[in-house]
């Protein structure tokens, strides 16, 4: 297939999540991604495991696909002026997440590049942000959950603060530097011109935090946990069944009527405690346990059956074994299968004209590509 993004050339000086995911999305969008990395171990996130899948660990694998790799000892001055060198001739956008300083330090940061090639796009991705006082602390997932919030409102009230069990925040702002690069490369085939894009680890936590925010504005109290549910809504949740859990989605009131009907229970839709939606999420501590109590009088399938029929949303709380070989995952061709039979890589979560961009090769070794790219430097 033809890729959007084929004849594009970036470089990233990128290690651990979110920068490589970022670069990740172009390059499954058909850029020639280049990772530059340091002789010998190469990114960190190659250890980070077990599992590991040909001597790697398996995170690196499922965001580094589709590039090539480059290894470039960084302290050597005469390497760095041949990948700078290789830059100002041959490449579009340099993305890169090193700790807070060190690029600049190099001569290879944005002001530097810049001021040799107008046209380039160089996309910074920091921790903490490009100012303010924490502008030059590092940061990593898990902080960031912190710092911004996310984990004051994950999990159940009552319990210890909670983690996401994915690293949102890193791949969360992999996408915004990929929407801001896709964005500049649009900008520049009308001006010519590249430019500066800036992004953080904290500015991407505020943003999932948006509504929050906003909330407590209002209301000047701070938010609470909501375990599988969500704020200001109800019934919206896992609920018991006799095998185990059912997410239903009843969130406006005439789902929720059709709901009760299902549960056979009509009159709760009368009931001036759960007749409309501000209602019934002010009284969810009473109307969750009667759903739960209602539910579990059958296994998952039953109510399932039922709930489709009458159009409520719902599904099941499966483990990742399920997730992986359910018939919409497979329908779907999500996930892309390597030259192992056992090993099968998710793609793209976007299709063109049908078509979701292939797998062209696996994850590349420390410095695979680097005679090809650069030379032999003699």
């Amino acid at each position: 297939m033809s890729l959007p993004l084929a004849g594009i050339r970036v470089l990233e000086f990128g290690g651990n999540i979110a920068g490589p995911s970022a670069t990740w999305i172009l390059a499954e969008l058909g850029a020639e991604v280049i990772k530059v990395e340091r002789p010998g171990g190469g990114d960190d996130a190659r250890s980070w495991g077990p599992p590991f899948w040909r001597e790697t660990a398996t995170v690196f694998h499922a965001i580094n696909r589709n590039k090539k790799s480059i290894a470039v000892d960084l302290s050597d001055v005469n390497e760095r002026d041949r990948l700078k060198d290789y830059i100002i001739r041959d490449v579009d956008v340099v993305l890169q997440n090193m700790r807070p300083g060190a690029i600049d330090r190099l001569g290879l940061g944005a002001d530097d590049l810049l001021a040799l090639k107008a046209e380039l796009i160089f996309c910074n991705l920091h921790a903490f942000g490009a100012d303010g006082p924490m502008a030059n602390r590092p940061g990593y997932d898990a902080l960031i959950q912190a710092f911004g919030g996310i984990m004051s409102v994950t999990g159940s009230e009552g319990d210890d603060p909670v983690r996401c069990g994915i690293s949102v925040i890193d791949i969360g702002t992999g996408m915004w530097c990929a929407i801001g690069v896709l964005a500049a490369l649009s900008r520049r085939k009308d001006t010519g011109k590249g430019g500066r894009i800036d992004a953080s680890l904290f500015e991407t936590a505020l943003t999932w935090m948006a509504a929050y925010i906003a909330d407590y504005q209002v209301n000047g109290e701070r938010p609470k946990k909501h375990g599988t549910g969500a704020r200001g809504i109800t019934p919206y949740r896992a609920y018991d069944c006799a095998d185990g859990q059912l997410i239903v989605a009843a969130p406006n009131d005439r789902l929720f009527e059709i709901f009760a009907g299902v549960l056979e229970v009509p009159e709760w839709a009368a009931d001036e405690r759960f007749a409309t939606s501000p209602a019934r999420s002010e009284n969810k501590d009473t109307l969750n346990p009667m759903i739960d109590q209602v539910m579990r009088a059958h296994d998952r399938m039953h109510w399932q059956v039922k709930l489709d029929a009458a159009g409520v949303p719902n599904a099941p709380l499966q483990l990742i074994d399920e997730v992986i070989s359910d018939p919409q995952t497979v329908a779907l061709g999500a996930l892309q299968q390597t030259d192992d039979p056992a090993m099968k890589m998710m793609g793209l979560p976007i299709s063109f004209d049908r078509e979701r961009p292939p797998l062209r090769n696996v994850a590349p070794s420390v410095g695979e590509q680097t005679e090809e790219i650069l030379g032999t430097g003699e």
